[in-house]
């Protein structure tokens, strides 16, 4: 069976951010590193990519120079069991840096998009009685970071 690695592209600072990761979640293995060699188009010698695991999720990162920067059509969703503490201590570490959007949504400073998302919002947003999940999505879409006890309160 094929696998699937998301595949992101950094400027020069790949390791950066791999360590950055590494200070956000705490849980990041690093697999395999591969350089640039004679033939470029980097500096021979130096990181081309790092394959590496956070929170069980394997990613790719390629130093690929300053070509192509991270939009907002991808990102990635990080599911939080941990409560509110859990999307503090997450969301936090990722804004460092970074811009703060909505709906969960936080840009860190290397581009690349999160989602941030207690497993409370999900219950939430699936709740049988449609009109309690529409008054999550209500106080949802008025969030940067979301509030679990506001969602909470608003669904009823």
């Amino acid at each position: 069976m094929p696998t699937i690695t998301p595949f992101l592209w950094y400027d020069d600072n790949a390791e950066e951010a791999v360590e950055h990761y590494r200070s956000v979640f705490g849980d990041v293995t690093v697999h395999d590193v591969s350089h640039y060699g004679e033939a470029g188009p980097g500096t021979p010698g130096s990181v081309m990519t790092i394959s590496f695991e956070v929170a069980g999720q394997r990613l790719t990162a390629l130093n690929g120079g300053p070509d192509f920067q991270f939009t907002e059509a991808i990102s990635l969703q990080v599911d939080v069991d941990g409560g509110q503490e859990e999307v503090d201590r997450l969301w936090n570490g990722l804004a460092d840096g970074g811009t703060e959007s909505q709906c969960g949504w936080v840009r860190d400073r290397f581009g690349l998009w999160w989602q941030i998302v207690p497993r409370e919002l999900t219950a939430l947003l699936t709740d049988p009685d449609p009109e309690r999940a529409q008054r999550a999505m209500q106080a949802m879409l008025k969030m940067g970071k979301i509030d679990i006890a506001e969602l909470e309160a608003a669904a009823g």
